[in-house]
């Protein structure tokens, strides 16, 4: 959500921030900045899948890696030998030649040297690849790191005065869980220990994060491993080959992929599977079916009924199991996760055990 209080930074969420690009790209460039593993780079699928929902197959999207470009990626001026001129032949990177509308993304452009970046600044300003213009309603925007990260960005300022730059929020755990990994089939125990573990969503830049184990922080030097949302979706096939791999190797990959810190307490989850109710069980007889004394193994069961409710009698019993729990803080979770989920939305939007609920927990709702 976007923050609105004069004291904080204004950020906006993915949503947001793909809403701006496919409104407002063919008139403005955005430069999208964040801290490392938000998840800038898969903004471009998004962005060119929204629009082609709109009119099918009519954009293209442009992955530019800028930091590993040259002059002569872009394009060159070859001998027209003919008419005794130099003629401006662009790169095959962009398409050009099949006269589709295209949405470049030039990723990490705030790396790229100086020179380059006057050659990304026309792109970005004025739509031309050297001295080939872009088909008409094509989009531009540029992804980078904040300065304050410390890993080499910065841009000249007045190219800076001519973009529109916005930072990209981290997402928060029921965020990431709903909205990414759910969508993409990351294990079960992964999905759970983000919500159980929501300050490994924080940013070093919201304040009193210095005792943070998790989170990537520039003032701790050579530190390569910590948790983000790039991170986390990596531990998935070192989780679901832990059976394989064996205990010490698969706590020595998850260090490797996101801290020690977080290794460790992710591996406490790993044995936690054994506790979790099936949710055919619940759904079976509510009334009775065993809730888990475990806040982790409670947790890993909502994680897992998500995707096992189809119908309104199944969200109506499970519920009534859930009240069972007795835990405010786990129904908050599972109703976060249920509203921002499209199907299962559909599905609570006429559930009058969601409406009661819903009325008894309003400032709950409110939040969520």
């Amino acid at each position: 959500m976007s923050k609105t209080n004069a004291t904080m930074r204004l950020t906006l969420n993915h949503k947001e921030a793909m809403l701006a690009i496919k409104v407002l790209g063919k008139w403005r460039t955005f430069v999208i900045k964040s801290e490392p593993g938000v998840g800038k780079t898969s903004m471009l699928d998004a962005v060119v899948d929204s629009l082609n929902a709109d009119a099918p197959d009519e954009y293209e999207g442009i992955y530019v890696d800028c930091p590993a470009k040259d002059i002569p990626d872009i394009g060159m001026y070859v001998p027209d030998v003919e008419n005794g001129i130099l003629k401006y032949l662009s790169s095959e990177l962009f398409r050009l030649g099949n006269g589709k509308k295209k949405v470049i993304m030039l990723d990490e452009f705030m790396k790229s040297n100086k020179l380059l970046q006057v050659i990304w600044t026309r792109l970005m300003l004025e739509r031309y690849v050297g001295d080939v213009k872009l088909p008409d309603g094509s989009i531009v925007f540029a992804t980078s790191n904040n300065e304050s990260d410390g890993v080499g960005d910065t841009m000249l300022a007045h190219a800076g005065n001519r973009v529109t730059i916005i930072e990209l929020a981290k997402p928060t755990a029921s965020e990431w869980v709903a909205n990414f990994a759910a969508k993409r089939g990351i294990s079960k125990v992964i999905q759970t220990w983000a919500l159980m573990e929501p300050r490994a969503f924080r940013s070093y830049r919201d304040g009193g994060q210095d005792d943070n184990p998790y989170i990537f922080n520039p003032a701790k030097k050579g530190v390569m491993s910590f948790v983000s949302p790039r991170s986390l979706a990596g531990c998935d096939p070192i989780v679901k080959n832990r059976h394989i791999l064996g205990d010490n190797v698969t706590r020595t990959a998850l260090a490797g992929t996101i801290g020690r810190s977080a290794a460790d307490s992710m591996a406490a989850f790993l044995s936690l599977e054994s506790e979790v109710i099936y949710t055919k069980d619940i759904i079976a007889d509510p009334e009775n079916a065993p809730v888990p004394s475990k806040v982790a193994a409670l947790c890993m069961t909502i994680v897992n009924a998500l995707d096992d409710i189809k119908v309104q009698d199944d969200l109506s019993k499970f519920m009534t199991w859930l009240a069972r729990a007795k835990s405010e803080e786990m129904e908050s979770v599972f109703f976060s996760l249920v509203l921002q989920d499209e199907r299962t939305t559909r599905i609570a939007q006429r559930n009058a055990k969601v409406a009661q609920w819903g009325a008894r927990n309003f400032d709950l709702m409110v939040s969520i």
